[in-house]
């Protein structure tokens, strides 16, 4: 009862502060480059499905994907990417804050919470200056099985295995927490 009652002075002593205006414009923001990114990269991978089936979409998520966070990243003067506890690319490996957040979002979920309402935004302190840090969970759909599920296509699996040799991002099912969006600005 104490730690809720904390809680809620924090946060109203927070939502009146010039800080947390700064932080909910952040969240914002944040938001705003997720959906330019992920409406951007699914429409993509819609359009390869519908051209060349879940091989040609392997290919969107190869070399468009980081295509389209770097102009999401630029339109929003933010660092926009993808992370996951089971990794597809290696490069998309998370940090220590994000591997901490990932875990987080696997519990909220497992307490029952809809996947598509879990992020978390913070300011932390990283190499001594103030940085802005946000993620957004990505739960899996059914169009992502194609390429995530269990039961992947042959010709799917031999791609995947080709571009992505230490693939990790399988054996999900729909409303499984596939990684996360993720977001960071230097304050």
């Amino acid at each position: 009862m104490k730690a809720a009652i904390a809680a809620a002075v924090i946060t109203i002593g927070l939502t009146t502060s010039p800080m947390a205006a700064d932080l909910e414009q952040s969240i914002a923001d944040s938001r705003a480059a997720i959906k330019e990114f992920a409406g951007t990269l699914k429409e993509a991978l819609q359009t390869a499905m519908r051209e060349g089936g879940p091989v040609a979409a392997i290919s969107v998520c190869n070399t468009q994907a980081p295509e389209i966070a770097a102009a999401a990243s630029a339109n929003h003067d933010l660092d926009v990417g993808r992370t996951s506890l089971k990794l597809r690319n290696p490069a998309n490996a998370p940090d220590a804050w994000e591997k901490g957040v990932l875990l987080s979002f696997e519990k909220r979920l497992e307490a029952g919470q809809d996947p598509a309402t879990i992020d978390q935004a913070e300011i932390v302190t990283e190499n001594g200056k103030k940085v802005f840090r946000y993620m957004k969970a990505i739960p899996t759909a059914g169009l992502c099985l194609a390429c995530h599920g269990t039961d992947i296509a042959p010709e799917v699996t031999a791609k995947l295995d080709e571009l992505y040799p230490e693939d990790q991002a399988r054996g999900f099912s729909i409303g499984d927490i596939r990684g996360a969006f993720t977001i960071r600005r230097p304050l």
